[in-house]
């Protein structure tokens, strides 16, 4: 390894998904997340090629939060051989204790089912990686704390800063210290005025800067205090139906359930079961209950206020996550009993993108009926079974049989925990001077090259796109 420092994008190079950013300084490896690809076929297939590089030679990882897009190859690359320190924030590191643990156990029970029931074309499918695998990456995390700069290799520190994306969240700013030069890498940016969370910090300058484009070409629905949420409910409900929604479990699920307690406090909606039916959702809600000091104002105001004994805020909810009737669902027979029930209700599971979880279990019921609803609450990565729905598929597969879709499909964009066009640009407005290296990541070609031109043309920056494994000078 010789020459200056540089950048290879090992993942979210031109997609949404498998955030990996090699960064090599004087001869020295770090990793600046490490996540799973998703979605398309040709995508998933890379989490079973080796990376370019030996595990071993990377000295840290740098992680901005707990998705499983940005952390889940984590057991992997520990499996193959890495040995250094997971730098993250604690609630990131709360987080991705729960993620990789529940990661680990899907991917050994899916191979165990794809074996069992014989819809695989391995013999024997194989798990991505083990439980094993996973508890040996979790033991490996270091959590630092917001704004406190922390050696990470020789020669480099690492500060975090909130990006306002998911309990925990940050961007990751990388300070060389023979040459003061700064590497700020965004993760996932988060948004403004939104519940729960806090508005992105503002930075005022960096040498290098890597930034998602997800919804670089498009603009999120106003603000609507729930309304579409409530039309959604309110018109499932007069049909006798259900509404399912596929969350991420991170982060969409404790949005959805603030705003479904609002609704129903102020009257919009019925008080109706509301179910979540995920293991790990029901374990990140604990954990979030846990950190509401570091969520936003409004819901610390209604948490403090409850716990400081004031009678009416303990009545409405004990925190901002409860609604009237809530159900965590925990075992599988309970699962069961809530896709086969004909009850109205509102069930919220996982996956975010019907690619696994307990929800295609309810999708499998769900979806033939016409009475039901899917409500999806975030971005669909083509190839998964949530664009495909959204695109107006006819018919889904799903556990190796072709499940028919009467079920009305709908979404809530405005859900969405990623930034939007304007939003990145507001944040970007905030930079003093021009990054000398800007490089736009995690976006599909079309919205992260409309980015690209607008940035370019509103700021006068020079923007790089690199594509997969593409070397970019630092």
């Amino acid at each position: 390894m010789t020459g200056g420092p540089t950048l290879t994008c090992l993942g979210a190079a031109r997609t949404v998904t498998g955030s990996k950013h090699l960064v090599q300084i004087d001869g020295r490896r770090l990793l600046v997340d490490c996540g799973l690809f998703q979605g398309r076929k040709e995508l998933r297939e890379r989490n079973w090629q080796p990376l370019p590089v030996p595990p071993e030679s990377i000295e840290a990882v740098v992680l901005t939060h707990a998705h499983l897009d940005h952390c889940g190859f984590l057991p992997r690359l520990v499996a193959q051989g890495f040995k250094g320190r997971i730098f993250c924030t604690p609630a990131t590191a709360d987080l991705a204790r729960i993620v990789l643990a529940d990661a680990g156990r899907i991917q050994e029970e899916d191979a165990e089912r794809a074996n069992r029931k014989g819809y695989t074309r391995h013999h024997p499918a194989l798990p991505l990686f083990t439980s094993e695998d996973a508890d040996r990456a979790m033991a490996r995390l270091q959590p630092v704390g917001y704004e406190r700069p922390v050696p990470v290799m020789d020669g480099v520190t690492a500060e975090f800063l909130d990006a306002g994306h998911l309990l925990g969240s940050a961007y990751a700013r990388l300070v060389v210290q023979a040459t003061g030069r700064t590497l700020l890498f965004g993760g996932d940016l988060g948004r403004y005025g939104r519940p729960v969370l806090a508005d992105p910090t503002p930075v005022t300058q960096a040498d290098v800067l890597v930034v998602e484009s997800t919804y670089g070409d498009r603009r999120h629905a106003e603000d609507d205090e729930g309304a579409a949420l409530a039309k959604v409910v309110n018109g499932t409900l007069a049909r006798g139906g259900k509404v399912i929604i596929p969350s991420f479990a991170l982060g969409r699920v404790e949005e959805l359930l603030y705003w479904i307690a609002t609704l129903e406090e102020q009257g919009e909606i019925p008080e109706v079961p509301v179910y979540v039916d995920s293991p790990m959702a029901a374990t990140v809600l604990t954990a979030y209950r846990k950190r509401m000091s570091e969520l936003d104002e409004p819901v610390r105001e209604l948490a403090e206020a409850a716990a400081g004994g004031d009678r009416v805020a303990a009545e409405r909810r004990l925190c901002a996550f409860t609604t009237a009737t809530l159900h965590v669902v925990q075992s599988i027979a309970d699962s069961r009993a809530v896709q086969e029930s004909p009850a109205p209700s509102i069930v919220i599971s996982s996956s975010g993108m019907a690619t696994g979880g307990r929800v295609l279990h309810h999708l499998v019921r769900a979806l033939p009926d016409p009475r039901n609803t899917v409500l999806f609450a975030g971005y669909q990565a083509p190839g998964t079974r949530g664009h495909a729905m959204r695109a107006g598929a006819a018919y889904v597969r799903i556990h190796g049989q072709e499940v028919p879709v009467k079920a009305t499909i709908d979404a809530l964009d405005s859900l969405s925990a990623h930034a939007d066009a304007d939003e990145i640009m507001r944040w970007l407005g905030g930079f003093t001077r021009p990054p000398a290296v800007a490089c736009l990541v995690h976006g599909e070609p079309e919205p992260m090259d409309a980015l690209k031109a607008r940035i370019e043309r509103d700021l006068g920056w020079t923007v790089q796109t690199p594509g997969h494994r593409a070397t970019v000078a630092l």
